[in-house]
């Protein structure tokens, strides 16, 4: 029988960490040995595990990319709001490691970034887009950078360098619903993602976590790990 994946979670007592852990209790292909916040140290903990997932704050990849590449760990990074500068910490780091790193590891999500780009190539100039994303009031980056990645979708389908008008809503505790509006002469298309809870993301990024093992260093996104 395969050994279960060793994974530090860093992040642990967040939101999406806490999903994790109650998500991988039921999967026995994976095993959170270590568990880092915000003051603990990342480095010591990454030596015992098979690879790290960090649903933490952007400002902690400093710290995840050098202890990765310290002990030659895999990363499955699902932070989101990470400066430009933070970006390219981990495309450097993804010369040597291997990377899944996504704005969203929601399936269906990712599937509707497919759809976003396969619908702005066939519609074409003659719709504009817009993006409308609501989420929970304790959200700290707006827009969302699920929101961002369909904005970037958005322009390289449409080859336009303008930016995607993108409307954030900050209320409740909405997991997570993002809308894209394509607008055209006497007709609309809307394509819509809701996440009923966080369960969906936990999923994705344990799935990601058991992909990237074995695999050569590089940048991966979760369309990667979807094969779309």
């Amino acid at each position: 029988m395969k050994s279960p994946v060793r994974v530090l979670l860093i992040g642990a007592a967040g939101r999406m960490g806490t999903t994790i852990i109650d998500v991988a209790k039921a999967d026995s292909e994976i095993d959170i040995v270590a568990q880092c916040d915000l003051s603990d140290s990342i480095e010591p903990a990454m030596k015992n595990c098979d690879l790290a997932i960090d649903f933490s704050q952007a400002d902690a990849i400093t710290e995840v990319c050098r202890a990765g590449l310290h002990h030659n760990r895999p990363l499955v990074i699902g932070t989101t709001g990470h400066s430009p500068e933070q970006c390219r910490l981990i495309e450097n780091a993804a010369q040597s490691l291997p990377i899944v790193f996504a704005s969203n590891f929601s399936v269906g999500v990712n599937v509707l970034f497919w759809l976003t780009r396969k619908a702005a190539e066939r519609l074409g100039r003659d719709f504009s887009a817009e993006i409308v994303e609501t989420h929970h009031k304790m959200k700290k980056d707006a827009p969302s950078g699920t929101a961002k990645t369909l904005a970037e979708v958005l322009k390289a389908a449409q080859k336009i360098r303008n930016e995607i008008p993108i409307q954030s809503i900050r209320e409740g505790d909405v997991v997570g619903e993002h809308t894209v509006i394509f607008s055209g002469p006497a007709e609309r298309l809307e394509l819509t993602h809701r996440a009923a809870n966080r369960e969906i993301f936990a999923r994705g990024a344990l799935r990601a976590g058991k992909w990237i093992m074995g695999r050569p260093a590089g940048l991966y996104s979760m369309q990667d790990v979807l094969g779309l």
